[in-house]
């Protein structure tokens, strides 16, 4: 019992010893004290947003067909107009040919039309000798001549414009054989290159949907395709804070991932606000590098309908963390330095934060206490427990 005593007395020495060394220490002149100062401004609505790619599409089947080709899995980067997908395409290249081939007949009977048209138009069969042996004098000799002396003379120059204009029709039904089967021929090769989905623009591939021989109908999914260079951030903000914000205005955000601040540029406002939920989407454009399609953000928005409040502003490197308590060193007007526990607001610049309460203006704090010093103090009990 009495080596407890002794422990428990010797303990506290140490304590009382350590506390009073720290208390005696003297705040050297300098650059360590910081004056607190007092900050008004409008208050800040943290809201929620996603990490979006600047541009991202959607490439979807136009064609029913087996997959035969699939140019990588995601994350591959691509050049503009490569291709990505392909489709089946032998049944399509096949009714190329026949259309190819309907294409080639109908040249021909455009060409038989027009040697006919020009021996009607030159050569009239009405003025052919009688007495020629040719096919079509036989033909006249056999069977024209004896109707036309039964029924009569005909007239010759009807008749060669009834000729001439037969001929004329062959050659117009001739025209639009050809004409068919060019459209036949342009709709197959417009099925070919909708077998082939290519990369609209230089980017990677985010989320595929398909394997090699999967088959696959008009509209289905098949990849994701985004260019990651630029990123963004989708916030859906409300619509009373949407008077406060213009396009082209800074502003600030936290990423979910070490909590870092970074600038961003309000890059879009969509015309139109949600009915339902009553809020406007916006889109902000992040620095190059910082974050990743799909994580978290939070943007922070100005509210201007708030009538705000006065906040003190100290360094974020004056505040020292005893466990989960935020704390600083005030100065006292003795030059000793004494640990007071605050409450700490939101970052307002880099490397400054408003303290909602425990600090006011005109007290002054360190600005980085050392470790010695932070050592050699423990936080004093917290009110109510």
């Amino acid at each position: 019992m009495g080596s407890r005593i002794r422990s428990v007395l010797l303990t506290a020495a140490v304590a009382c010893a350590a506390i009073s060394t720290a208390g005696a220490q003297q705040v050297q002149p300098g650059g360590d004290v910081y004056v607190v100062q007092q900050s008004r401004g409008a208050a800040t609505v943290s809201l929620g947003g996603t990490v979006i790619p600047y541009k991202e599409v959607t490439l979807s089947a136009q064609l029913p067909g087996r997959v035969n080709f699939l140019a990588g899995k995601e994350g591959d980067s691509f050049e503009e107009g490569a291709k990505l997908v392909a489709l089946e395409t032998r049944e399509l290249l096949a009714k190329r040919q026949a259309a190819v081939a309907q294409f080639a007949n109908a040249d021909a009977q455009l060409r038989s039309a027009g040697a006919q048209f020009s021996r009607e138009l030159y050569y009239p069969r009405s003025k052919e000798a009688p007495g020629g042996m040719g096919m079509p004098n036989l033909f006249d000799q056999m069977f024209t001549r004896p109707m036309e002396s039964f029924v009569g003379e005909r007239s010759e120059p009807a008749a060669r414009s009834v000729d001439i204009y037969t001929s004329h029709i062959g050659i117009q039904q001739a025209q639009n054989a050809i004409m068919q089967a060019q459209a036949e021929i342009q709709a197959i090769d417009a099925k070919l290159r909708d077998a082939e989905s290519l990369a609209p623009f230089a980017g990677v591939i985010t989320k595929k949907f398909i394997e090699v021989g999967d088959t696959v109908q008009p509209g289905q999914p098949l990849l994701e395709y985004a260019d990651l260079t630029y990123l963004q951030i989708m916030v859906d903000v409300p619509a009373r804070l949407r008077p406060g914000l213009n396009l082209g205005m800074m502003l600030r955000a936290q990423l979910d991932v070490g909590d870092q601040v970074v600038p961003v540029r309000l890059a879009q406002i969509y015309p139109m606000a949600d009915a339902q939920r009553h809020t406007v989407k916006m889109k902000f454009d992040l620095p190059q590098g910082v974050s990743a399609p799909g994580m978290y953000v939070r943007v922070l928005i100005p509210d201007f309908t708030d009538p705000g409040q006065d906040s003190p502003v100290i360094p974020t490197t004056a505040i020292r963390y005893n466990g989960s308590l935020p704390g600083v060193y005030v100065v006292r007007d003795s030059g000793r330095p004494e640990l007071r526990l605050i409450r700490v607001g939101e970052e307002l610049t880099p490397g400054f934060t408003t303290v909602l309460s425990g600090l006011r203006s005109g007290e002054r704090v360190l600005r980085d206490p050392g470790p010695g010093l932070t050592a050699g103090w423990a936080p004093p009990p917290v009110p109510g427990k």
